[in-house]
């Protein structure tokens, strides 16, 4: 067979594959062909979730498990060599990978990434892929490893007894980490979102330094106690009895790997500072989950219990660094060694995409005066003021705004049949948590009643909450469903099924809003768990317009030293508004103390009125959706596909002329929705039924629409059919009337003559050779499409 006519799949196997194995790679251990390194971002159409196209490479090299090296796009013969180099070098890119290739089977295009001067890619024959050693030693070269650290770095990972392997951002943020710890660097700063798996990446990273014996002592500091059991339980339980949990303040120093509280082991007296039992060269490595929260403050006690292990090396682990005018992360860790934003976990199909309801009550957008002298129902005479949305529930209460907001949720819940879906309400204390509990009980009595637990107030105060967490967490376990809480569970807690997040908080950190979107960011496909949807009653979702939602941590602290400008004084909030209650933990040094103050004690709050006479209603209700690059739509959503397709298609002849030229319409149709096209959303707000293409040349070209039944008949209309015999035009009509039902995705796939319908007609390979083989009737199906779509 001629070159020419093979497929890439035949090049590979033929030539790609064979060069490789000559070269001394090995087949099984050290070459991976067709590796999908995504999931495929997952695309929600109302109910209706697809995942997108997976990122896949043709090859992966591999010097040893753990180090991928080179990266290799094949193309068929027809292509040039370098036909695949833009695409090799975006992989490259992504995964980390020193070495591109690309090759249609002639020879290689190499691209060295490692080189910053002087000749970065050559054409090499077939037989003249470098070996392992060679590109190893390049690589070695360029990082100037010495033979400890090449030990280090090459250390293994554990691969447990099922087989898990780290995801690919996973091995870099380990492989970074390992790299600079070899190399000598002390302070290391990783930035993960929410449910990518910092702890399981700890844990690679301890497990491959603790191994190579270039740590041999390890402390992992957290500040919850669900944190540090999960941990033991879950990613750490290799290390069996290596590893202890500081508790009860008693320390044991004959274990290699400590878990421990912050303040399970400080606090105000100098006799609860229990770490001080240790030497402070004691520990080799010291892990900082949440390093956002007490370890960013220079004057926190647990800051001190860092700068008292100052020879260790420390890594610092966070969703969400804090960088204000006060409080700085990277200044004490340095800039972050690897990011990986909640926006490319959400693209990569790690995360779970989100909707976003936004819920306007009138008394919050208009406000609320008490006319002079009015007593609330307790007695008391209400201050005379404006009283807003920042003021409600913190210092006057509006009984009947809080029935709304369970009723509108409640009710939402039992429209779309999602009554057991897990569900956290995010309220400003523990006493608007408490009274959200009780509305609603009320309206949802008859599940309430069936088991109590349904609805439950999990917050700091609350033993018999707290309990429960752990049963809301577990996805197996039916109740509670319905959560109210405060501050304790927007972080640290692995809700996997939450399905949706309820704000009826007045949030203004961008640190506290990451954290509580965090909570639905977690896959579970097992449970129908793919996407979660935000309703939110306080215009929260405002700050997803925040420049800092999703992008790099910027240092904006002031140095110490000169004045600031006025320019640099308003940097930051400088408002409190960074100041959370994980500012306030310190406090806290004992075990049985509450590990969150989570709004206060209720009998030490500020004092509020209740109101039980003031009307409320919905003003009204919009579901946002996100685009293509992760931006929220605020416009109408016909105005926005409008704007959309015209930045595909500048006119309709534009448009037509690549509709025609497609073998598949199916593709067109993919390509638009991958780039922010809702077909489905758009029925609704345009009111009609419309197939994809009249929808198109309708909203971006404002054409009249046909419907697909008014096709169907013109092309009847037109006697088309007479050209085929009895028995083609027969398929024919079925598959018109089928194009007038469904639409014309469904006629172009050959899975559709498997469908009951055309059973009449015989098998699938009866229905093709009727029109003579499969070719001829593919040729039909198109000339059947352009009728269709004749003007």
């Amino acid at each position: 067979m001629d070159k020419k006519d093979l497929s890439e799949r035949d090049i590979c196997t033929k030539y790609i594959t064979p060069a490789l194995v000559n070269a001394g790679w090995d087949l099984e251990r050290q070459i991976r062909e067709e590796v999908s390194f995504t999931d495929g971002k997952i695309i929600v159409r109302k109910k209706l979730v697809t995942r997108g196209e997976k990122k896949r490479a043709d090859y992966i090299l591999y010097y040893k498990s753990n180090i991928p090296i080179a990266i290799i796009e094949a193309k068929d013969n027809k292509h040039a060599v370098g036909a695949g180099m833009q695409q090799a070098l975006e992989y490259a890119e992504i995964l980390d990978i020193p070495f591109a290739f690309s090759s249609n089977g002639d020879s290689f295009l190499e691209h060295d990434r490692t080189i910053k001067e002087g000749i970065v890619e050559r054409e090499i024959p077939l037989y003249k892929f470098p070996s392992p050693m060679e590109l190893w030693n390049r690589y070695k070269k360029a990082k100037g490893f010495t033979e400890n650290e090449e030990k280090i770095v090459t250390q293994e990972y554990y691969y447990d007894q099922n087989g898990k392997n780290p995801r690919y951002y996973q091995r870099i943020a380990i492989n970074r980490t390992v790299e600079a710890i070899a190399k000598g660097q002390n302070r290391i700063l990783l930035v993960m979102a929410t449910g990518t798996g910092k702890t399981y990446t700890a844990f690679q990273i301890i497990y491959r330094l603790w191994k190579s014996k270039a740590k041999k002592r390890i402390l992992f500091l957290a500040d919850r106690n669900i944190l540090i059991d999960q941990t033991m339980a879950n990613d750490f339980k290799y290390f069996g009895d290596k590893m202890t949990k500081i508790t009860n303040r008693k320390v044991d120093k004959a274990h290699e790997i400590y878990l421990a509280l912050y303040q399970g082991i400080s606090g105000a007296e100098e006799f609860k500072n229990v770490y001080k039992e240790f030497s402070p060269d004691f520990f080799d490595l010291i892990i900082i989950d949440e390093c956002h929260r007490g370890s960013a403050k220079e004057d926190s006690a647990w800051r001190e219990i860092l700068e008292y292990f100052s020879p260790a090396t420390q890594i610092g682990l966070t969703a969400t660094p804090k960088e204000t005018k006060d409080v700085s992360n990277i200044e004490y860790f340095g800039e972050p060694i690897y990011t990986y934003s909640l926006k490319q976990g959400i693209e990569d199909g790690f995360l779970a995409p989100y909707k976003v309801i936004r819920v306007l009550i009138d008394v919050d957008a208009y406000g609320y005066r008490p006319e002079k002298g009015k007593k609330d129902k307790y007695g008391y005479e209400i201050e005379d003021r404006e009283y807003n949305v920042k003021d409600f529930d913190k210092s006057l209460v509006i009984d009947n705004r809080t029935a709304l907001v369970a009723k509108k949720v409640s009710d939402f819940l039992k429209k779309n049949n999602s009554r057991f879906d897990k569900t956290i309400f995010f309220c400003v204390d523990i006493e608007h948590a408490e009274r959200m509990r009780q509305a609603l009980v009320n309206e949802n009595a008859d599940l309430v009643a069936e088991n109590p637990k349904y609805v439950m107030r999990i917050t700091g105060d609350n033993d018999e909450g707290k309990a429960e967490l752990d049963n809301f967490i577990d996805p197996a376990s039916k109740y509670p469903v319905l959560v109210t809480t405060s501050k304790l569970m927007t972080t640290g807690v692995d809700a996997q099924t939450c399905k949706f997040i309820v704000l009826d908080t007045n949030i203004n950190s961008i640190i506290e809003f990451k954290q509580i979107i965090g909570r639905g960011t977690r896959i579970r496909e097992d449970y129908g768990k793919q996407y979660f949807t935000i309703i939110d009653f306080r215009d929260v979702t405002k700050l997803f317009a925040d420049p800092s939602f999703d992008g790099e941590p910027v240092v904006i602290k002031t140095p110490n030293g000169d004045i600031p400008t006025e320019e640099e004084e308003g940097e930051g909030s400088g408002d409190g508004s960074d100041i959370s209650n994980d500012d306030i933990c310190d406090g806290y040094t004992s075990d049985t103390s509450p590990e969150i103050i989570d709004g206060g004690d209720i009998n030490d709050a500020p004092v509020k009125y209740y109101v039980n006479d003031v009307p409320v209603k919905i003003l009204n209700e919009r579901v946002y959706y996100y685009d293509k690059d992760g931006n929220l739509i605020t416009e109408s959503l016909t105005s926005y596909t409008k704007k959309n397709i015209k930045n595909e298609f500048k006119t309709l002849d534009e448009f037509l002329r690549k509709w025609n030229e497609s073998d598949r319409k199916e593709v067109v149709l993919k390509e638009l929705e991958n780039k922010g096209v809702f077909f489905e959303e758009l029925k609704e707000e345009v009111g009609k039924d419309l197939d994809p293409f009249d929808m198109i040349c309708h909203v971006a070209f404002d054409m009249p629409p046909l419907t697909r039944r008014e096709r169907a008949n013109n092309v009847k209309k037109r006697n088309y059919f007479a050209k085929y015999g009895e028995k083609a035009r027969e398929v024919l009509e079925a598959l018109l009337d089928k194009y007038a039902d469904e639409g014309i995705e469904n006629i172009e796939n050959l899975e559709i003559l498997k469908i009951p319908e055309f059973n009449k007609f015989g098998s699938p390979l009866e229905i093709v050779k009727r029109f003579g083989g499969k070719k001829d009737y593919m040729d039909a199906i198109k000339e059947l499409e352009n009728e269709i779509y004749t003007a």
